[in-house]
Protein backbone atom coordinates (compact mmCIF):
# COMPACT_ATOMS: atom_id res chain seq x y z
CA UNK A 1 0.00 0.00 0.00
CA UNK A 2 3.20 2.32 0.81
CA UNK A 3 4.47 1.93 -2.75
CA UNK A 4 1.06 2.54 -4.34
CA UNK A 5 0.07 5.35 -2.37
CA UNK A 6 4.28 7.10 -3.86
CA UNK A 7 2.99 6.43 -7.11
CA UNK A 8 -0.19 7.80 -6.38
CA UNK A 9 1.53 11.10 -4.90
CA UNK A 10 3.38 11.32 -8.60
CA UNK A 11 0.08 11.52 -10.51
CA UNK A 12 -1.01 14.34 -7.50
CA UNK A 13 2.45 16.85 -8.88
CA UNK A 14 1.46 18.52 -12.23
CA UNK A 15 5.09 19.00 -13.17
CA UNK A 16 6.51 15.41 -12.37
CA UNK A 17 3.40 13.69 -13.52
CA UNK A 18 3.90 15.86 -16.91
CA UNK A 19 7.59 15.00 -16.67
CA UNK A 20 6.92 10.91 -16.50
CA UNK A 21 3.96 10.85 -19.00
CA UNK A 22 6.73 12.85 -21.41
CA UNK A 23 9.45 9.97 -20.72
CA UNK A 24 6.95 7.37 -21.66
CA UNK A 25 5.59 8.70 -25.10
CA UNK A 26 8.94 9.11 -26.13
CA UNK A 27 9.73 6.14 -25.10
CA UNK A 28 7.35 4.43 -27.10
CA UNK A 29 8.51 6.75 -30.08
CA UNK A 30 11.71 4.95 -30.08
CA UNK A 31 10.33 1.72 -29.56
CA UNK A 32 8.17 1.86 -32.87
CA UNK A 33 10.41 3.06 -35.03
CA UNK A 34 12.90 0.31 -33.85
CA UNK A 35 10.23 -1.78 -36.03
CA UNK A 36 10.09 0.66 -39.26
CA UNK A 37 12.02 -1.20 -41.70
CA UNK A 38 14.89 0.77 -43.62
CA UNK A 39 13.59 0.78 -47.49
CA UNK A 40 15.10 -1.44 -50.33
CA UNK A 41 16.30 -4.18 -47.35
CA UNK A 42 14.35 -7.75 -47.05
CA UNK A 43 14.38 -7.17 -43.12
CA UNK A 44 12.72 -10.60 -42.09
CA UNK A 45 14.87 -12.97 -43.47
CA UNK A 46 18.19 -10.35 -43.18
CA UNK A 47 17.50 -10.63 -39.26
CA UNK A 48 16.88 -14.65 -39.32
CA UNK A 49 20.26 -14.74 -41.68
CA UNK A 50 22.09 -12.64 -39.08
CA UNK A 51 21.24 -14.41 -35.96
CA UNK A 52 22.08 -17.40 -37.14
CA UNK A 53 25.04 -16.41 -38.31
CA UNK A 54 26.35 -13.68 -36.06
CA UNK A 55 25.10 -15.91 -32.64
CA UNK A 56 26.64 -13.60 -29.38
CA UNK A 57 28.45 -11.29 -31.64
CA UNK A 58 25.13 -9.72 -33.24
CA UNK A 59 23.14 -10.41 -29.74
CA UNK A 60 25.55 -8.11 -27.87
CA UNK A 61 25.02 -5.57 -30.31
CA UNK A 62 21.84 -6.09 -30.74
CA UNK A 63 21.31 -5.43 -27.00
CA UNK A 64 21.85 -1.70 -27.37
CA UNK A 65 19.15 -1.17 -30.10
CA UNK A 66 17.06 -3.23 -28.71
CA UNK A 67 16.79 -5.76 -31.78
CA UNK A 68 16.78 -2.67 -34.51
CA UNK A 69 20.56 -3.49 -35.50
CA UNK A 70 19.49 -7.40 -36.65
CA UNK A 71 16.41 -6.13 -38.14
CA UNK A 72 18.27 -2.89 -39.89
CA UNK A 73 15.71 -0.81 -39.45
CA UNK A 74 15.67 2.76 -39.30
CA UNK A 75 17.05 3.23 -35.91
CA UNK A 76 19.45 0.07 -36.61
CA UNK A 77 22.61 2.10 -35.34
CA UNK A 78 20.94 3.08 -31.90
CA UNK A 79 22.52 5.63 -29.96
CA UNK A 80 26.41 4.42 -30.00
CA UNK A 81 27.08 6.99 -32.17
CA UNK A 82 26.44 9.24 -29.84
CA UNK A 83 27.57 8.21 -27.02
CA UNK A 84 31.23 7.56 -29.44
CA UNK A 85 31.02 10.78 -30.66
CA UNK A 86 30.87 11.67 -26.81
CA UNK A 87 33.92 9.77 -26.13
CA UNK A 88 35.87 10.93 -28.60
CA UNK A 89 35.11 15.36 -26.91
CA UNK A 90 35.42 13.91 -23.61
CA UNK A 91 39.17 12.54 -24.57
CA UNK A 92 39.63 15.47 -26.72
CA UNK A 93 39.25 17.83 -23.40
CA UNK A 94 42.17 16.60 -21.64
CA UNK A 95 44.26 16.45 -25.44
CA UNK A 96 43.32 19.68 -26.82
CA UNK A 97 43.21 23.33 -24.82
CA UNK A 98 41.54 25.13 -26.79
CA UNK A 99 38.31 22.63 -26.28
CA UNK A 100 39.60 22.62 -22.32
CA UNK A 101 38.94 25.96 -22.51
CA UNK A 102 35.35 25.92 -23.75
CA UNK A 103 35.01 23.43 -21.03
CA UNK A 104 35.27 25.24 -18.54
CA UNK A 105 33.21 28.36 -20.02
CA UNK A 106 29.86 27.06 -18.27
CA UNK A 107 26.55 26.81 -20.04
CA UNK A 108 27.98 28.46 -23.45
CA UNK A 109 31.07 26.44 -23.67
CA UNK A 110 28.83 23.05 -22.74
CA UNK A 111 26.52 24.18 -25.54
CA UNK A 112 29.17 24.99 -27.90
CA UNK A 113 30.96 21.57 -27.27
CA UNK A 114 27.07 19.40 -27.38
CA UNK A 115 27.10 21.25 -31.02
CA UNK A 116 30.02 19.56 -32.14
CA UNK A 117 29.21 16.37 -30.45
CA UNK A 118 25.83 16.50 -32.22
CA UNK A 119 28.25 17.29 -35.98
CA UNK A 120 30.60 14.11 -34.59
CA UNK A 121 27.37 12.03 -34.54
CA UNK A 122 25.98 12.58 -37.91
CA UNK A 123 29.88 11.87 -39.20
CA UNK A 124 30.13 8.20 -37.16
CA UNK A 125 26.85 7.56 -38.28
CA UNK A 126 27.73 8.03 -41.72
CA UNK A 127 30.44 5.89 -41.82
CA UNK A 128 29.09 2.90 -40.18
CA UNK A 129 25.51 3.28 -42.16
CA UNK A 130 28.15 2.93 -45.61
CA UNK A 131 30.08 0.42 -43.91
CA UNK A 132 26.36 -1.76 -43.32
CA UNK A 133 25.33 -0.98 -46.70
CA UNK A 134 28.35 -2.03 -48.77
CA UNK A 135 28.23 -5.09 -46.28
CA UNK A 136 24.74 -5.95 -47.09
CA UNK A 137 25.16 -6.09 -50.89
CA UNK A 138 28.45 -8.27 -50.63
CA UNK A 139 26.74 -10.34 -48.02
CA UNK A 140 24.82 -13.68 -49.05
CA UNK A 141 26.05 -12.45 -52.68
CA UNK A 142 22.98 -9.22 -51.90
CA UNK A 143 19.67 -12.01 -51.70
CA UNK A 144 18.60 -9.41 -48.97
CA UNK A 145 18.67 -6.09 -50.70
CA UNK A 146 16.34 -5.53 -53.72
CA UNK A 147 18.24 -2.79 -55.84
CA UNK A 148 21.77 -2.97 -55.23
CA UNK A 149 24.19 0.33 -56.13
CA UNK A 150 24.86 3.62 -55.14
CA UNK A 151 21.24 4.81 -55.08
CA UNK A 152 20.85 1.91 -52.06
CA UNK A 153 24.02 2.94 -50.47
CA UNK A 154 22.89 7.15 -50.44
CA UNK A 155 19.29 6.06 -49.15
CA UNK A 156 20.66 3.64 -46.32
CA UNK A 157 23.05 6.27 -45.16
CA UNK A 158 20.63 9.04 -45.11
CA UNK A 159 17.99 6.64 -43.91
CA UNK A 160 20.21 5.37 -40.84
CA UNK A 161 22.22 8.84 -40.05
CA UNK A 162 18.56 10.44 -39.77
CA UNK A 163 17.60 7.91 -37.62
CA UNK A 164 20.56 7.92 -35.04
CA UNK A 165 20.37 11.67 -35.02
CA UNK A 166 16.31 11.59 -34.23
CA UNK A 167 17.15 8.91 -31.23
CA UNK A 168 19.64 11.86 -30.13
CA UNK A 169 16.96 14.53 -30.02
CA UNK A 170 14.38 12.00 -28.11
CA UNK A 171 17.14 11.29 -25.75
CA UNK A 172 17.89 15.46 -25.11
CA UNK A 173 14.17 15.96 -25.05
CA UNK A 174 13.63 13.69 -22.43
CA UNK A 175 16.61 14.80 -20.21
CA UNK A 176 15.43 18.53 -19.97
CA UNK A 177 11.75 17.60 -20.06
CA UNK A 178 10.87 14.38 -19.27
CA UNK A 179 12.72 12.50 -15.83
CA UNK A 180 15.96 10.71 -15.83
CA UNK A 181 18.54 10.67 -18.36
CA UNK A 182 17.57 10.37 -21.93
CA UNK A 183 20.27 8.29 -23.41
CA UNK A 184 20.47 6.07 -20.51
CA UNK A 185 16.67 5.05 -20.93
CA UNK A 186 16.80 4.84 -23.87
CA UNK A 187 19.60 1.64 -23.81
CA UNK A 188 17.33 0.77 -20.85
CA UNK A 189 13.80 0.12 -23.21
CA UNK A 190 15.38 -1.19 -25.94
CA UNK A 191 16.87 -3.68 -23.29
CA UNK A 192 14.05 -4.23 -21.44
CA UNK A 193 11.83 -4.59 -24.73
CA UNK A 194 14.02 -8.20 -24.99
CA UNK A 195 12.65 -9.51 -22.25
CA UNK A 196 9.72 -11.20 -23.55
CA UNK A 197 12.00 -12.66 -26.36
CA UNK A 198 14.18 -13.58 -23.65
CA UNK A 199 11.44 -15.96 -22.00
CA UNK A 200 10.44 -16.87 -25.19
CA UNK A 201 13.71 -18.42 -26.26
CA UNK A 202 14.09 -19.74 -22.21
CA UNK A 203 10.89 -21.95 -23.23
CA UNK A 204 12.33 -23.13 -26.27
CA UNK A 205 15.44 -24.25 -25.35
CA UNK A 206 13.90 -25.88 -22.12
CA UNK A 207 11.13 -27.70 -23.99
CA UNK A 208 14.15 -28.79 -26.19
CA UNK A 209 16.17 -30.32 -23.45
CA UNK A 210 18.84 -27.84 -23.90
CA UNK A 211 18.59 -26.03 -20.95
CA UNK A 212 17.39 -27.74 -17.62
CA UNK A 213 15.02 -26.86 -15.23
CA UNK A 214 17.96 -27.26 -12.16
CA UNK A 215 20.20 -24.84 -14.27
CA UNK A 216 17.41 -22.48 -15.17
CA UNK A 217 16.59 -22.34 -11.56
CA UNK A 218 20.74 -21.27 -10.98
CA UNK A 219 20.43 -18.86 -13.24
CA UNK A 220 18.09 -16.87 -11.65
CA UNK A 221 19.50 -17.18 -8.51
CA UNK A 222 22.75 -15.90 -9.91
CA UNK A 223 20.42 -13.00 -11.52
CA UNK A 224 18.92 -12.03 -8.10
CA UNK A 225 22.82 -12.68 -6.62
CA UNK A 226 23.78 -10.43 -9.24
CA UNK A 227 20.98 -7.78 -9.11
CA UNK A 228 21.84 -7.42 -4.99
CA UNK A 229 25.51 -7.26 -5.53
CA UNK A 230 24.76 -4.33 -8.28
CA UNK A 231 22.37 -2.39 -5.44
CA UNK A 232 24.68 -2.95 -2.92
CA UNK A 233 27.74 -1.57 -4.61
CA UNK A 234 26.04 1.29 -6.41
CA UNK A 235 24.89 2.83 -3.46
CA UNK A 236 28.18 2.06 -1.54
CA UNK A 237 30.29 5.17 -0.32
CA UNK A 238 33.02 6.13 1.88
CA UNK A 239 32.41 9.28 4.26
CA UNK A 240 34.87 11.28 4.85
CA UNK A 241 34.35 13.04 7.93
CA UNK A 242 34.85 17.45 7.58
CA UNK A 243 35.08 19.68 10.36
CA UNK A 244 34.27 23.47 10.11
CA UNK A 245 36.27 26.36 11.87
CA UNK A 246 34.33 28.48 14.46
CA UNK A 247 33.80 32.06 12.72
CA UNK A 248 32.92 34.87 14.69
CA UNK A 249 30.59 37.50 12.64
CA UNK A 250 29.75 40.61 15.43
CA UNK A 251 27.69 38.97 17.92
CA UNK A 252 27.16 35.63 16.04
CA UNK A 253 28.73 32.54 15.99
CA UNK A 254 28.85 30.48 12.87
CA UNK A 255 30.34 27.23 11.84
CA UNK A 256 31.94 24.01 14.07
CA UNK A 257 29.73 21.66 12.76
CA UNK A 258 30.73 18.17 11.48
CA UNK A 259 29.70 16.65 8.24
CA UNK A 260 31.13 14.35 5.48
CA UNK A 261 32.24 14.06 1.88
CA UNK A 262 30.74 11.29 0.45
CA UNK A 263 32.56 9.60 -2.24
CA UNK A 264 30.99 6.88 -4.09
CA UNK A 265 32.43 3.26 -4.67
CA UNK A 266 31.16 3.47 -8.30
CA UNK A 267 31.17 7.03 -8.93
CA UNK A 268 31.41 6.62 -12.76
CA UNK A 269 27.51 5.12 -12.76
CA UNK A 270 26.88 2.84 -15.80
CA UNK A 271 28.95 5.02 -18.34
CA UNK A 272 32.05 2.58 -18.31
CA UNK A 273 30.52 -0.62 -19.68
CA UNK A 274 28.81 1.48 -22.11
CA UNK A 275 31.62 3.47 -23.73
CA UNK A 276 33.70 0.31 -23.91
CA UNK A 277 30.70 -1.76 -25.01
CA UNK A 278 30.42 1.36 -27.53
CA UNK A 279 33.95 1.49 -28.79
CA UNK A 280 34.26 -1.98 -29.40
CA UNK A 281 30.94 -2.46 -31.52
CA UNK A 282 32.12 -0.04 -33.94
CA UNK A 283 34.76 -1.54 -35.72
CA UNK A 284 33.09 -5.09 -35.34
CA UNK A 285 29.47 -3.39 -36.48
CA UNK A 286 31.19 -3.45 -39.62
CA UNK A 287 33.40 -5.93 -40.00
CA UNK A 288 30.39 -8.41 -39.46
CA UNK A 289 28.64 -6.59 -42.35
CA UNK A 290 31.94 -7.46 -44.91
CA UNK A 291 32.35 -10.90 -46.35
CA UNK A 292 35.95 -10.78 -46.22
CA UNK A 293 37.75 -13.36 -44.77
CA UNK A 294 40.31 -11.66 -42.47
CA UNK A 295 37.44 -9.11 -41.60
CA UNK A 296 35.42 -11.81 -40.55
CA UNK A 297 38.26 -13.30 -38.73
CA UNK A 298 39.01 -10.21 -36.38
CA UNK A 299 34.88 -9.71 -36.05
CA UNK A 300 35.07 -13.20 -34.90
CA UNK A 301 37.84 -12.72 -32.46
CA UNK A 302 35.56 -9.22 -30.81
CA UNK A 303 32.59 -12.49 -30.01
CA UNK A 304 31.53 -11.96 -26.05
CA UNK A 305 33.38 -14.67 -24.66
CA UNK A 306 36.95 -14.67 -27.01
CA UNK A 307 39.37 -14.52 -24.48
CA UNK A 308 40.27 -11.13 -26.89
CA UNK A 309 36.79 -9.66 -26.40
CA UNK A 310 36.94 -10.12 -22.61
CA UNK A 311 40.66 -8.73 -21.84
CA UNK A 312 39.77 -5.69 -24.45
CA UNK A 313 36.30 -5.25 -22.61
CA UNK A 314 38.02 -5.21 -19.18
CA UNK A 315 40.69 -2.63 -19.83
CA UNK A 316 38.30 -0.53 -21.19
CA UNK A 317 36.08 -0.13 -18.33
CA UNK A 318 38.89 0.05 -15.81
CA UNK A 319 39.74 2.94 -17.86
CA UNK A 320 36.60 4.67 -18.41
CA UNK A 321 36.85 4.46 -14.59
CA UNK A 322 39.42 6.08 -13.76
CA UNK A 323 39.14 8.90 -16.92
CA UNK A 324 35.22 9.67 -15.93
CA UNK A 325 35.55 9.64 -12.41
CA UNK A 326 38.30 12.19 -13.19
CA UNK A 327 36.46 14.20 -15.08
CA UNK A 328 33.54 14.50 -13.14
CA UNK A 329 34.91 14.57 -9.97
CA UNK A 330 38.35 16.84 -8.98
CA UNK A 331 40.31 16.31 -5.65
CA UNK A 332 42.07 19.90 -6.07
CA UNK A 333 38.56 22.05 -6.55
CA UNK A 334 37.19 19.92 -3.54
CA UNK A 335 39.74 21.00 -1.33
CA UNK A 336 39.89 24.39 -2.55
CA UNK A 337 36.03 24.97 -1.55
CA UNK A 338 36.69 23.34 1.99
CA UNK A 339 39.68 25.42 2.46
CA UNK A 340 37.52 28.44 1.49
CA UNK A 341 34.77 27.73 3.63
CA UNK A 342 36.69 27.12 6.69
CA UNK A 343 36.59 22.90 6.15
CA UNK A 344 38.88 20.55 6.76
CA UNK A 345 39.62 16.64 7.37
CA UNK A 346 40.55 15.83 10.93
CA UNK A 347 44.44 15.02 11.04
CA UNK A 348 44.91 16.14 7.24
CA UNK A 349 46.48 19.61 6.23
CA UNK A 350 44.23 22.06 4.37
CA UNK A 351 45.37 22.81 0.91
CA UNK A 352 47.66 20.31 -0.92
CA UNK A 353 47.68 17.53 1.48
CA UNK A 354 44.04 17.62 1.54
CA UNK A 355 43.40 17.51 -2.05
CA UNK A 356 46.52 14.47 -2.09
CA UNK A 357 44.38 12.63 0.27
CA UNK A 358 41.24 12.84 -1.41
CA UNK A 359 43.20 11.64 -3.90
CA UNK A 360 44.38 8.54 -2.89
CA UNK A 361 41.11 7.55 -1.06
CA UNK A 362 39.23 7.88 -4.63
CA UNK A 363 41.66 6.18 -6.50
CA UNK A 364 41.26 3.42 -3.70
CA UNK A 365 37.55 3.20 -4.38
CA UNK A 366 37.38 3.80 -8.08
CA UNK A 367 39.60 0.50 -8.30
CA UNK A 368 37.09 -1.73 -6.24
CA UNK A 369 34.50 0.16 -8.27
CA UNK A 370 36.63 -1.06 -11.64
CA UNK A 371 37.01 -4.51 -10.47
CA UNK A 372 33.34 -4.62 -9.49
CA UNK A 373 32.04 -3.63 -13.05
CA UNK A 374 34.43 -5.91 -14.92
CA UNK A 375 33.22 -8.62 -13.17
CA UNK A 376 29.25 -7.82 -13.42
CA UNK A 377 30.11 -7.58 -17.24
CA UNK A 378 31.69 -10.32 -18.27
CA UNK A 379 29.44 -12.39 -16.52
CA UNK A 380 26.97 -12.93 -20.06
CA UNK A 381 30.39 -14.21 -21.49
CA UNK A 382 30.60 -16.75 -19.33
CA UNK A 383 26.60 -17.52 -19.27
CA UNK A 384 26.35 -17.63 -23.23
CA UNK A 385 29.49 -20.13 -23.86
CA UNK A 386 29.21 -22.21 -21.27
CA UNK A 387 25.09 -22.52 -19.81
CA UNK A 388 23.75 -21.27 -23.41
CA UNK A 389 21.12 -18.87 -21.92
CA UNK A 390 19.22 -15.81 -23.33
CA UNK A 391 22.06 -12.71 -23.71
CA UNK A 392 19.32 -10.82 -21.51
CA UNK A 393 20.43 -12.41 -18.25
CA UNK A 394 24.07 -11.40 -18.98
CA UNK A 395 25.62 -8.70 -16.38
CA UNK A 396 25.97 -5.77 -18.87
CA UNK A 397 22.66 -5.23 -19.54
CA UNK A 398 22.16 -6.08 -15.51
CA UNK A 399 24.13 -3.44 -14.87
CA UNK A 400 22.45 -0.52 -17.13
CA UNK A 401 19.03 -1.71 -16.23
CA UNK A 402 19.49 -1.69 -12.44
CA UNK A 403 21.94 1.01 -12.48
CA UNK A 404 19.37 3.63 -14.78
CA UNK A 405 15.81 2.14 -12.65
CA UNK A 406 17.60 3.54 -9.53
CA UNK A 407 18.87 6.95 -11.00
CA UNK A 408 15.62 7.43 -11.97
CA UNK A 409 13.53 6.72 -9.07
CA UNK A 410 15.95 8.90 -7.02
CA UNK A 411 15.02 11.52 -9.47
CA UNK A 412 11.28 10.96 -8.71
CA UNK A 413 12.50 10.71 -5.15
CA UNK A 414 13.74 14.24 -5.49
CA UNK A 415 10.74 15.82 -6.78
CA UNK A 416 8.17 14.01 -3.98
CA UNK A 417 10.46 15.13 -1.27
CA UNK A 418 11.12 18.48 -2.18
CA UNK A 419 7.22 18.72 -2.14
CA UNK A 420 6.90 17.34 1.78
CA UNK A 421 5.74 13.80 0.22
CA UNK A 422 6.64 10.66 1.30
CA UNK A 423 9.46 8.88 -1.12
CA UNK A 424 9.50 6.28 -3.76
CA UNK A 425 10.62 4.09 -0.68
CA UNK A 426 10.05 4.20 2.67
CA UNK A 427 13.71 3.41 4.17
CA UNK A 428 16.33 5.07 3.40
CA UNK A 429 16.79 7.31 0.38
CA UNK A 430 18.05 6.22 -2.77
CA UNK A 431 21.54 8.25 -3.39
CA UNK A 432 21.81 9.68 -6.47
CA UNK A 433 24.44 8.81 -9.23
CA UNK A 434 26.53 10.50 -11.65
CA UNK A 435 25.71 9.17 -15.29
Amino acid sequence: MGALSSFKNILRIEELKKRVLFTFALLIVYRIGAHVPTPGINGEQLSKFLTDKGGALMGFFDMFSGGALSRVTIFALGIMPYISASIIFQLLTVVIPAIAKLAKEGEEGRKKITQYTRYGTVLISMVQSFGISVGLETMANGQFIQHPGWAFRILTMLTLTAGTAFIMWLGEQITERGIGNGISLIIFAGIVARLPNAIITTGRLIKAGELSIILLLIVVAMMVAVIAGIIYMERGQRKLPVQYAKRVVGRKVYGGQSTHLPLKINTSGVIPPIFASSIIMFPATIAGFIAVPWVQAFAKQLTPGSALHDLIYVMMIVFFCYFYTAIVFNPVDISDNLKKYGGYIPGIRPGKNTSDYIFRVLSRLTFVGAIYLSVVCVLPSILISKFRVPFYFGGTSLLIVVGVALDTVSQIESHLLTRSYDGLLKKGKLKGRRG
